[in-house]
C-alpha cells in the first residue's frame, strides 16, 4: 500500500542536520520504504545525508511518502513530527 501526505518546514533553520537525523530515525523504524520529496526529487528518508542534499529552508512544502505494510502509520508519524518541530522550540 501507498500513502503520502504534503507538509511544510517551520522550523527556524529548516531541515537541518538534527532534525534530518530525527526524521531518518523515526522512518527507520518502519518496514515501509519512505521517500521525502521536494521540487521534484526523491530521496531515501531513512538516510540522514540524503535527505540533508534537498536542502530544506523554513518554509519548504515536501511530500513524506510510504510503500509497504505500514505506510499509513509510518506517513502518520513522520507528518507529526515534523508538525511538532521535530521537537525543537525555536
Amino acid at each position: 500500500m501507498r500513502c503520502e501526505v504534503e507538509v511544510v518546514i517551520r522550523n527556524r533553520l529548516g531541515l537541518h542536520a538534527r532534525p534530518a537525523s530525527r526524521f531518518a530515525q523515526v522512518a527507520g523504524g518502519f518496514e515501509s520504504e519512505i521517500w521525502l520529496m521536494r521540487d521534484g526529487k526523491a530521496v531515501d528518508g531513512k538516510s540522514i545525508l540524503e535527505i540533508l542534499t534537498i536542502a530544506c529552508p523554513k518554509g519548504s512544502v515536501l511530500t513524506v511518502r510510504a510503500e509497504g505494510s505500514d505506510s499509513q502509520e509510518a506517513v502518520r508519524s513522520l507528518k507529526r513530527l515534523v508538525e511538532d518541530r521535530f521537537g525543537e522550540i525555536d
